[in-house]
């Protein structure tokens, strides 16, 4: 999952270079997680990492040049962008 995860933040970073590899991790991190608690919380089964995998990168690939645009839609990402504040999560 380590590596799955590290090569989905090199691939976000390469969309959006003004992303350091940090927070592109931390974008990713957060997209991981988020998308795996909504899963739980929606009652579905577990389907493991590829699925999750799957979404994160279609997420990149769809948003991950405009992802400042996407994070001012809502509000739960607006901190992502708010580079005054370097802890990312």
């Amino acid at each position: 999952m380590q590596e799955e995860i590290q090569k989905l933040s090199e691939e976000l970073k390469q969309k959006d270079t003004s992303l350091t590899l940090l927070e592109a991790r931390s974008w990713v991190e957060l997209l991981w997680e988020d998308f795996e608690a909504s899963r739980a919380k929606a009652g579905r089964e577990y389907e493991g990492a590829d699925i999750t995998a799957k979404f994160v990168r279609h997420f990149i690939d769809q948003y991950g040049s405009n992802l400042t645009d996407f994070a001012t839609r809502y509000p739960k990402y607006q901190q992502m962008i708010d580079k005054s504040n370097k802890t990312i999560h």
